[in-house]
């Protein structure tokens, strides 16, 4: 009877207990999104005048033309055939977190206003080292002067992915961009007076108007990061195999393209026989002949051109090639983690003898020993802009000057990281905050 009654007692007790949480937190368990009013951990009053204070949430803000990539467990790796022995992209099994990616190509419209403000609110040194090389057009025998002037600024050309970008330059834009969506969210949020708002002469620096602080991290308002994806997700959104699902865990076939297939041609509908990439088909045929052209583009074309893969990603084939975060090493696929996996620098691999290559004017450092010592600084040292060592990066997807080879996902090629071409360009990627998964 004893325990009984016992037993009772902690019944009541514990069904006591679930009211007073009940009543807490709205029902059921705390979470992100409903913390509750006191803690669980010290039973003090959340947001009480001087207590802790726990902001509303309701989930990671979307930014703007980004695209929601559920992660999972994939095989990277090239499943074309290696043509060329490089051996560099070896199958292997890794998993990838959700992220999020840009649905397109970053536009000359883009970068159009991205130097709008740069040279509103930075110096004139910061403005040029980050415009795009149009002169990446000019080929000694080949006429394609017009495009110099033309591409980047004509109007026609505005929705076209920006190209003459090195790898630098697409960093410092999203980092850039990651100030201007932040500035704008929390501005929509009303942290910031309106008056002190409508004096920023650029949205979203804050050396513009010092007095406007970035909220912090943990009130929600804000985004994380935009930045290059890694070449793991840049590969795993390319792949989109989440169209490929069937029944639980089970893959049908795996994807030599971004889409079903051997082809490069749609098989389906009132499209059927359009090329679904823009590359080169081959020698001296960029874009087939008059009245009937293939892939209908000659160079980069339209950001919306072409059917999105299975993720709602535009253009992962052909169009313009993409930086990623990585440096380019040709055993990466066995030196790295299965989880997450980038090559972040030289570790394991280092540059001396391989890819270094010091940027000084002239092959000589700028500053003389008696300079570097006077400043504090080693005499190898340059700003951030230009820094003394440049790395190779990988670029990934094949462009309008390809042939199909390099359409496929698991190939990769790589260049120097202050290298510009016609043929690469970038998009923006941001990790997916507030999740396992």
């Amino acid at each position: 009877m004893k325990k009984i009654l016992n037993a009772a007692k902690f019944l009541s007790f514990s069904s006591l207990a679930a009211i007073i949480l009940s009543s807490c937190f709205g029902g059921g368990a705390p979470n992100s999104t409903s913390p509750g009013s006191i803690s669980t951990a010290t039973g003090m009053e959340y947001n009480a005048e001087g207590g802790f204070q726990v902001n509303p949430y309701q989930g990671q803000p979307e930014g703007p033309n980004l695209v929601f990539i559920e992660g999972g467990r994939t095989v990277l790796g090239s499943f074309e055939e290696d043509i060329i022995h490089s051996r560099d992209n070896v199958e292997r099994a890794v998993t990838v977190a959700s992220f999020y990616m840009d649905e397109t190509e970053v536009a000359n419209i883009h970068w159009l206003e991205y130097e709008y403000f740069i040279k509103a609110d930075s110096d004139e040194v910061y403005w040029r080292n980050n415009l795009p090389d149009t002169t990446v057009w000019t080929k000694d025998l080949a006429y394609n002067d017009p495009y110099v002037a033309h591409y980047y600024r004509y109007p026609g050309f505005r929705f076209f992915p920006v190209v003459g970008i090195n790898w630098r330059q697409a960093v410092n834009y999203c980092r850039w961009r990651t100030e201007v969506v932040n500035f704008k969210l929390a501005d929509d949020a009303g942290y910031y007076d309106d008056v002190l708002a409508a004096d920023d002469a650029f949205a979203g620096a804050e050396s513009a108007a010092p007095s406007l602080t970035k909220p912090p991290l943990e009130s929600g308002i804000i985004l994380p990061n935009y930045r290059l994806p890694t070449e793991a997700e840049w590969e795993y959104a390319a792949q989109a195999l989440i169209g490929t699902q069937w029944l639980d865990e089970t893959q049908t076939h795996r994807r030599l393209y971004p889409w079903d297939g051997h082809a490069l041609r749609n098989p389906y509908g009132k499209s059927m026989g359009f090329f679904l990439a823009n590359f080169k088909r081959g020698r001296g045929d960029y874009a087939g002949i008059a009245g009937k052209l293939n892939d209908g583009a000659m160079i980069p074309t339209y950001i919306y051109s072409y059917p999105p893969n299975d993720f709602g990603l535009y253009n992962m084939a052909g169009n313009v090639n993409e930086w990623v975060q990585d440096v380019y090493r040709p055993l990466s696929f066995q030196d790295m983690e299965d989880m997450n996996p980038v090559r972040r620098d030289g570790f394991l691999d280092e540059e001396s003898g391989y890819d270094a290559q010091w940027n000084f004017i002239g092959n000589e450092s700028p500053y003389t020993e008696e300079e570097a010592a006077a400043a504090g600084i080693s005499p190898k040292e340059y700003n951030a802009d230009n820094p003394p060592m440049k790395r190779m990066r990988v670029y990934k997807g094949g462009s309008w000057q390809d042939v199909a080879y390099w359409l496929s996902p698991g190939t990769r090629r790589a260049i120097f990281e202050d290298s510009t071409t016609s043929t690469i360009g970038f998009r923006c990627a941001m990790i997916r905050a507030g999740t396992n998964y």
